[in-house]
């Protein structure tokens, strides 16, 4: 498998396998997300399973002119119906993938994340990774944690580098460059998370996370501009090529997710992991492309 460089080649790659992933798509009413999930229905890589106000889903012109097949509505009385509903349908192998639409964040993360019936096994790590293909950098550059979890304590960090390894190597890159960032490329007790790089990328270089490299910290710079890297002196097996990076809060991610677009002309994509099944929670101001991405992102995580 090549690796896969664009969001084009990520859609066409999908296509490719033949592969048609159940999708569950809680209260999918408004025009994005119904316009996403169609897109990938024609595209071939999803089979949409709405949950919700079905009524108000064939409402949209993209589902109501929709002949080909593969579209199946499953009615729920509320936003907390449809949610558990579709949590279930994952939980019970009827579905391959969740989808957040016209409802609140929390309401359906309450549902996954219910201790009962939910879909984040014990012991695992809830956790988001998200994706950028922007005109400045030649390939495809990932990033972690945009959404979920504040301040990742050292586990949590952990389980970040393993996710975004099997991502990684799910895009066809054998050997994958994730670089630890900070605004610095030096340890210090000021910022304790630093303190915990030398054992992530010990762990790394023993194959904890199968074959890939991870250094750190190294500042955004240093981590995907060789030349930077020149500059200062420094020495990474990164090399200034970074596939990811693993940022040190949700604040830097946010920051990240929502500036590349606005400031970079970035097309961007995220989901969740951790779960039995890949959560895709778009933000209410993603577009419908951010969407679909999001989408073909989620299922490329099946591999």
């Amino acid at each position: 498998m090549q690796p896969i460089r664009t969001f084009d080649d990520m859609t066409a790659h999908l296509a490719g396998l033949r592969r048609v992933c159940r999708l569950a798509v809680v209260c999918g009413s408004d025009a994005s997300t119904a316009g996403a999930v169609m897109r990938a229905v024609e595209a071939g890589f999803v089979e949409a399973l709405f949950v919700g106000d079905c009524a108000a889903v064939r409402q949209q012109p993209c589902v109501s002119a929709w002949s080909g097949g593969r579209v199946s509505y499953i009615e729920a009385g509320s936003q907390i119906e449809a949610a558990e509903l579709a949590v279930t349908m994952v939980r019970q192998g009827q579905a391959d993938l969740l989808m957040k639409g016209l409802l609140h964040t929390d309401t359906l993360l309450r549902a996954v994340l219910n201790k009962e019936w939910g879909i984040l096994p014990r012991g695992e790590v809830l956790t988001h990774i998200a994706v950028a293909q922007m005109p400045s950098y030649h390939k495809l550059l990932f990033f972690s944690d945009a959404a979920v979890i504040p301040y990742p304590t050292q586990a949590q960090r952990m389980a970040q580098v393993g996710y975004m390894a099997q991502m990684l190597h799910a895009f066809g890159i054998d050997e994958p460059r994730i670089a630890l960032v900070h605004c610095a490329e030096t340890v210090s007790d000021k910022f304790p998370h630093t303190m915990g790089y030398g054992d992530i990328c010990s762990r790394a270089a023993r194959g904890e996370w199968g074959r890939v490299i991870v250094d750190g910290p190294l500042d955004l710079r240093t981590a995907c501009d060789p030349v930077a890297l020149a500059v200062k002196g420094i020495t990474s097996p990164v090399c200034g090529e970074a596939d990811a990076v693993i940022l040190p809060d949700i604040e830097a991610g946010n920051l990240m997710y929502k500036a590349l677009p606005l400031f970079a002309s970035a097309r961007v994509a995220g989901t969740l992991q951790g779960t039995t099944a890949p959560v895709v929670l778009p933000s209410r101001g993603d577009s419908l492309e951010a969407k679909y991405h999001s989408l073909a992102l989620a299922a490329m995580s099946l591999n």
